[in-house]
């Protein structure tokens, strides 16, 4: 990626006035959205692969897009398995320009988050670390469904519990999100600059080149009932 990433301009200038009430009706409302048939096989194949290697403390790499942050995941935490999920098949194809050779303690899954992040939460998994990297910040008012802690699915999220970590280069995007975890948690949730030595996914990179302020917030999570269907 060329060093050419333009600022996120919205007219949004403070944490979305309707993001409190979003958040706690999606944590008191059952979320009945129907499991596709081909997100439950992923799942499935994934849990196999997982149980294979062992059963490791497991690592979920959300919205993994070319897996290259997975790969560099794996690596970090060789005494742990990695799942990389993302819905674009044509980005899990691609070459991530990986060098040297790759970890053993990996795998990526086409599926869509939505779907899987519940039959994680269905299947009782536990995550160790769970790594939400550059969502699409979705920065127009009237997007907040769209953001992930805006999103019906953010209570089973949640649930999975570990330490979790969200990055993005909108700073209110990581403003809201750590004010979700806590309206829904007790954990306690830090949010800081983030100025990464080595780039762990493309758009990290891309934005680092570009000069954007990156930021993140963190959180050790207790896994939780969540409010959604069983599946």
């Amino acid at each position: 990626m060329h060093a050419n990433s333009r600022p996120i301009t919205t007219s949004q200038n403070d944490i979305h006035s309707q993001l409190a009430s979003v958040v706690a009706r999606h944590a008191a409302t059952a979320f009945l959205k129907p499991i596709l048939s081909y997100n439950r096989q992923a799942f499935e194949a994934s849990m196999e692969a997982w149980q294979a290697c062992g059963s490791k403390p497991l690592i979920l790499d959300a919205g993994c897009g070319v897996g290259l942050s997975t790969r560099h995941l794996a690596q970090q935490f060789p005494d742990h398995f990695v799942i990389g999920v993302d819905q674009s098949a044509h980005r899990l194809s691609r070459n991530t320009m990986w060098q040297g050779s790759l970890p053993t303690n990996f795998m990526l899954v086409r599926a869509d988050l939505v779907d899987y992040w519940r039959l994680m939460h269905a299947a009782g998994i536990r995550l160790a670390r769970h790594y939400l990297l550059y969502p699409n910040p979705w920065p127009k008012i009237g997007q907040l469904a769209r953001r992930w802690h805006g999103h019906a699915v953010f209570p089973a999220m949640l649930a999975l519990g570990g330490e979790f970590e969200c990055r993005s280069n909108w700073a209110l995007y990581i403003e809201e999100c750590a004010a979700a975890i806590r309206q829904l948690t007790s954990a306690e949730v830090s949010m800081e600059r983030h100025a990464p030595v080595s780039p762990i996914t493309p758009f990290e990179q891309k934005y680092l080149a570009s000069g954007h302020s990156l930021w993140r917030c963190r959180a050790r999570l207790s896994p939780v009932a969540a409010a959604c269907k069983p599946v």
